[in-house]
């Protein structure tokens, strides 16, 4: 995609989506996946245009404990059904987005069985990270290894190595070639080397210039990522705490200050397209999250759709479905999703976001503009957008009271009045 600030992404957890199992077996594949191709009149209905898809390649679990990169989990299909999805996808006009999961793998991966096998004698043993031989781990393998986040189901690679380099770089053209993929979400992206990123980005750009590079960083400087050497974008954790954050304490000037440091006039990401995002398959859904708080669901949504960056519904929020972690486990947010006859919670929800696809879709302004903080209050504020000679004043309201905010930008004086829980986009 030639500008990724005109994109809207739709993110499927596709194990949870399509119904899957939660432990892979080994069984024959089953198409499974084919229950997104189904659900393309919805996304285009709902307007997006980019489809983020979390793992699909063979694992163990959830997906982030890849057996193998070249081949499609059997609990969702064949390669050839994928295939299948994603030209059905392609001819509806969508871009394609894949998990890359590049850190680790999961202990089913034919590397470490082989490793597990034959031990110091294995072609593979210098395949992965921390390999010590004269210590123990808790599946009492007779070594140790770096593992993330001390999971030791989730193996660290070595990507020093060569051989692994090209192995991960070679199953990426695959994808591109067989898949049509237009760009990566580089998973745990803060602990991969970042000399591996920089061969990643040149070779996803000598086959294709506009292929896309986003990377998962919870926390710390986004430029230390995003830069013309690796990735083109990181997901903003900073203004997904601040949205939730500030309409649970009613203090606006969380999100206003994270926005004005990020894209003001002397913002320090102010020349990213940062992707931003409610909620996604780590994360509580912001139904849950505003659950004290749901009127204000639609104003999250206004947020979301009007600030620099580039927007993402992870499935099933747009009409308000909650989830939340329990038990240590990320079941409940990885929900399936009846695609023949789907139980809509919120459709006045769905209605809003709906709307707010079409007014970004037809603003330069809200696509691409920059960012001015004109006005904020602890329950009100304004920010102006402005790209060329288009521009587009947001006013947010999630005070349960009717409220009323000036702001001065390009010239125009506004007196707006917003009745509870309401935002206004005044373009001119």
């Amino acid at each position: 995609m030639k500008d990724i600030r005109e994109g809207i992404f739709y993110h499927i957890y596709p194990i949870g989506f399509c119904s899957a199992p939660e432990k892979n077996m080994g069984e024959p594949p089953v198409n499974r996946i084919e229950k997104v191709e189904k659900w393309i009149p919805h996304m285009k209905n709902l307007g997006v245009n980019c489809i983020y898809f979390g793992p699909v390649f063979e694992s163990g679990l959830h997906g982030y404990d890849t057996h193998d990169y070249r081949k499609i989990d059997t609990r969702l299909g064949t390669s050839e059904d994928f295939a299948k999805v994603c030209r059905a996808l392609r001819n509806e006009g969508f871009h394609i987005i894949l998990d890359g999961v590049f850190n680790h793998v999961g202990r089913g991966f034919f590397a470490f069985e082989d490793l597990l096998k034959n031990r110091e004698n294995s072609q593979y043993r210098d395949w992965f990270s921390g390999l010590d031989f004269g210590r123990n781990n808790s599946y009492g393998d007779g070594f140790r290894y770096d593992s993330w986040a001390g999971y030791e189901s989730l193996v660290k690679l070595n990507l020093r190595n060569p051989q692994v380099k090209n192995y991960l770089l070679d199953s990426v053209k695959m994808w591109m070639e067989d898949f049509g993929i237009e760009g990566l979400r580089l998973d745990a992206a803060d602990v991969i080397d970042h000399d591996f990123f920089r061969d990643l980005r040149r070779v996803t750009a000598e086959k294709d210039p506009d292929f896309w590079l986003m990377g998962e960083i919870i926390h710390g400087n986004y430029c230390v990522w995003v830069n013309d050497e690796m990735l083109h974008s990181v997901t903003n954790y900073e203004c997904y705490k601040g949205i939730h954050s500030s309409i649970t304490s009613k203090n606006l000037f969380e999100i206003m200050s994270s926005l004005d440091r990020q894209n003001g006039p002397w913002g320090l990401y102010k020349n990213m397209a940062l992707y931003n995002f409610l909620d996604n398959h780590d994360v509580n859904r912001i139904a849950s999250v505003l659950k004290n708080h749901r009127e204000n669901l639609k104003n999250a949504y206004t947020i979301l759709f009007t600030m620099p960056g580039v927007p993402s519904i992870y499935y099933g929020s747009e009409w308000g479905i909650t989830g939340e972690k329990a038990n240590h486990s990320d079941l409940p947010l990885r929900p399936a999703i009846d695609v023949e006859n789907p139980e809509i919670v919120d459709a006045d929800l769905m209605e809003h976001i709906k709307m707010l696809a079409k007014e970004r879709l037809s603003s330069k302004a809200l696509m691409k503009g920059s960012f001015e903080r004109l006005n904020t209050q602890n329950e009100i504020f304004a920010f102006g957008r402005s790209f060329e000679e288009e521009n587009a004043v947001v006013f947010v309201n999630i005070a349960s009271e009717q409220k009323t905010l000036s702001a001065d930008f390009k010239g125009r004086h506004f007196e707006e009045t917003l009745a509870p829980y309401t935002s206004k986009i005044v373009k001119f």
